[in-house]
């Protein structure tokens, strides 16, 4: 019979905020939408796409929170829990497509600023922070430890960083009447979402990749391993992520033959779980007589 592994990574609680923070988005996505076009504002319109991401984003992270929360069967051993790792990565790659569109339509807006209605824009984009504050509140929690969540903040923080940028925009018209600031600080919300961006597409395809963990020291787990009464050596050792805040070990380690197997076994993965959170460890214990060439070996001392 299989066992699902990974009921301990699904959070009603994660669900509950994503739910609440899309039905604080879509009614002013809509509100935005129509404000940037009467207004005629790049910068307005700059958030109301973003947020539009952020509606896809949220939806798509909600759809992967209750996809990764299916049992795992024969056919997916490990479930679906990479189901927000894949959520993750889409939810980076519309956010690089959002900041360089926001990006080519700033940068022809530079030699021909066109006039705003400033003023509408300013009260719109003031409202408009309110709400992505508390959309950024209730995902704030989560993007800690779940990389799915991450990336449905992100989209929320790039949001943020929008209604400021509209805001310093509207002040600045309606003070001066220098309608250049209106691209100006879009270039400037664009730079940013392409940098928020990176982080999240990177940690996305190392989990998918099958990279270390970046919180994971393999020399110090190597030693660690090696400090076991009885071990000889360490080799083919691989550390990844199943999903975000899941690792996962499996080595192949020698043991002295005068040496317990079962308590050898017993003390590694402990010492795997207690040193470095590591609960899911495939440990293959091989006595001296057993060992490798030396040349698949990572001698320990």
């Amino acid at each position: 019979m299989m066992h699902n592994r990974n009921d301990s990574h699904t959070h009603p609680a994660s669900k509950r905020s994503l739910t609440l923070a899309l039905l604080v988005t879509v009614p002013w996505f809509i509100v935005e939408l129509i404000a940037g076009f009467y207004t005629n504002s790049l910068a307005l319109l700059a958030d109301a796409a973003h947020m539009m991401t952020d509606l896809a984003a949220l939806s798509l992270s909600l759809f992967a929170l209750k996809i990764s929360a299916r049992p795992a069967t024969n056919e997916k051993t490990f479930g679906y829990v990479r189901a927000e790792i894949l959520a993750a990565l889409a939810n980076g790659v519309i956010l690089v497509l959002v900041g360089l569109s926001v990006a080519y339509e700033a940068y022809h807006r530079l030699f021909r600023p066109p006039a705003v209605r400033s003023a509408m824009m300013l009260a719109v984009a003031g409202v408009g922070l309110c709400a992505n504050l508390v959309a950024a509140r209730l995902l704030s929690r989560g993007a800690q430890e779940n990389l799915n969540l991450r990336g449905a903040f992100l989209h929320v923080l790039g949001d943020i960083i929008g209604s400021v940028g509209a805001i310093s925009a509207g002040i600045v018209m309606v003070v001066w009447h220098w309608y250049l600031a209106d691209p100006a600080v879009s270039v400037i919300v664009a730079v940013l979402i392409l940098f928020s961006s990176w982080r999240l597409l990177r940690d996305s395809v190392d989990v998918l990749l099958e990279g270390t963990p970046r919180h994971l020291d393999l020399c110090a787990i190597l030693a660690d391993l090696g400090s076991v009464e009885g071990v000889i050596s360490v080799h083919d050792l691989h550390v990844w992520s199943i999903t975000s805040g899941l690792p996962a070990l499996s080595c192949h380690v020698v043991l002295r033959p005068e040496v317990d197997s079962l308590e050898a076994l017993k003390a590694l993965c402990g010492l795997m779980l207690e040193r470095h959170r590591i609960e899911h460890t495939t440990i293959q214990i091989e006595k001296e007589e057993m060992i490798l060439p030396k040349s698949r070996v990572q001698e320990l001392f």
